[in-house]
């Protein structure tokens, strides 16, 4: 075999194995089937619910909002008068969604300087500390999903300013996020026994 098929079969088979896999499971909407999909998935929320008490119901409705369980996601481009790009929305990346600033607080903290957020433990563990914190910080319960969520999009110092009541959108994506959970709660309840 000449050196350069060689190199070529060895380029492809590391390039493969570069990429991770970002995409969202089949049926976001059973979450017995997300389960059954990416088994690491699950893992990550009941680690996660070990460690901080976040249900992993209340955790898969949030991702669900976030980012559909897509491990790369991103917000949108900006475009000045349509066509120029100005950039992102926000920083927010990952299955969490989490702002630069706000994951860079965590790593931290957490002394995990090299979690990422498109690895599903790590977005799962960031997750849970946000939310403890916001239990902590402002009597948020662990299975309300719905000011969890208001909490983790508006900021610890917004959802105590309650800057969500100037926004009915997010409040009623928040709703969403509740009856989510609460479905979610009832699937995995079912695909346990």
């Amino acid at each position: 075999m000449s050196r350069l098929l060689r190199a070529s079969i060895v380029f492809l088979v590391l390039a493969s194995c570069g990429g991770g896999n970002f995409s969202a499971p089949r049926d976001l909407d059973n979450a017995c089937a997300i389960v059954r999909e990416r088994p690491q998935y699950f893992n990550a929320m009941r680690a996660t619910e070990r460690k901080w008490g976040i249900p992993v119901h209340v955790q898969m409705a949030t991702i669900h909002q976030e980012s559909k369980f897509i491990g790369n996601a991103r917000t949108p481009h900006r475009f000045a008068l349509g066509i120029i790009p100005m950039g992102r929305q926000s920083s927010a990346y990952g299955y969490s969604q989490a702002l630069d600033g706000t994951w860079e607080e965590y790593q931290r903290e957490e002394r995990r300087g090299g979690a990422r957020r498109d690895r599903i433990s790590d977005a799962t563990d960031f997750m849970g500390w946000y939310m403890h914190n916001s239990t902590q910080r402002l009597g948020i319960s662990k299975t309300d999903a719905q000011s969890q969520y208001l909490a983790y999009h508006e900021g610890r110092s917004g959802f105590a300013r309650q800057s969500y009541q100037a926004k009915p959108w997010l409040v009623e994506i928040s709703a969403r996020v509740q009856q989510r959970s609460e479905m979610y709660a009832q699937q995995l309840a079912r695909c346990r026994r």
